[in-house]
């Protein structure tokens, strides 16, 4: 299966009765994850949303003749990749997780008609504080396995 944009779920409550507790989170336990087509309609709507006008994401012609030869995604595309390439019953999109810090590296960038693909898990978890986190990693692929990015973060996650 390949998420589009309009399958993308917003009613992050839907599928929370599903979605693994802090408890049952394992650590070097890989999630699943969905393959995104990444369109040239996703990139353009997510820049707009963000007010990110860039003639790199939206003008042919400039973008053919930067550095890049083409149009190209913005890095933090990867937040829209994020969800795109995760199940709506991905512990990472519980109602009430706070973002603790994040680190991100970004290799290559992302194209319209790229095939995404995500590698995630958790890495460790731990309490302090009476708070409940979770340390993941995240590295989205595209088609031919090339990194385009990678991250490590830090959640606060709900009890």
């Amino acid at each position: 299966m390949t998420q589009t944009t309009q399958e993308f779920e917003t009613d992050f409550w839907k599928d929370n009765a599903q979605r693994k507790t802090w408890d049952q989170i394992v650590p070097g336990e890989p999630r699943p994850t969905i393959p995104y087509l990444l369109t040239l309609e996703a990139i353009q709507k997510y820049c707009r949303s963000v007010n990110d006008l860039n003639p790199l994401y939206f003008d042919e012609e400039y973008a053919r003749r930067s550095r890049y030869g083409g149009l190209i995604a913005p890095p933090s595309i990867h937040i829209l990749l994020m969800f795109s390439c995760t199940p709506t019953d991905d512990w990472m999109r519980s109602p009430g997780t706070v973002n603790a810090g994040q680190s991100w590296s970004y290799n290559i960038p992302a194209r319209p008609g790229d095939m995404i693909r995500l590698q995630a898990r958790a890495l460790d978890k731990f309490i302090k504080k009476d708070r409940l986190f979770v340390i993941h990693d995240n590295v989205f692929f595209n088609q031919n396995d090339e990194v385009i990015c990678s991250g490590r973060g830090w959640t606060i996650r709900p009890a």
